[in-house]
């Protein structure tokens, strides 16, 4: 008497990959989300792989391992791939202080985020 398993929740020709805990602020993830969505895998790649922000590399590899599982999970072709949904959303802030004069604190926050990457097959136009 197992739970019976959910349905999927995205379409057929979309595949997803998801990390939590990313040591970035979201907002400045989502600059790096911003330049890639809508684009085809091969170019977003490359952008990825060239660009001067910190994060491109996690989201570089967040991105190689959606199109990972749209090839082996859901048998998607690799070439017609292009980056549908690119989210970056709160995941926790850690609260910090330092010591300033007189005796008052500095308040430091360190954000982290969590990535949501969903690839999808483009149609076949005849």
């Amino acid at each position: 008497m197992s739970k019976k398993s959910l349905e999927r929740q995205l379409a057929d020709n979309e595949a997803m990959a998801f990390a939590k805990m990313i040591r970035v602020s979201p907002q400045k993830l989502n600059l790096v989300c911003g330049s890639i969505r809508g684009k085809s895998c091969e170019l977003a790649l490359g952008q990825l792989a060239f660009s001067k922000r910190r994060i491109a590399d996690d989201v570089k590899k967040l991105l190689e391992s959606a199109i990972a599982n749209a090839e082996n999970n859901h048998q998607l072709d690799v070439d017609r791939l292009y980056v549908a949904e690119a989210t970056a959303g709160r995941a926790m802030v850690m609260k910090r202080w330092k010591a300033r004069a007189r005796g008052r604190v500095g308040k430091i926050q360190k954000p982290f985020s969590n990535l949501r990457l969903i690839v999808r097959e483009r149609e076949e136009t005849a």
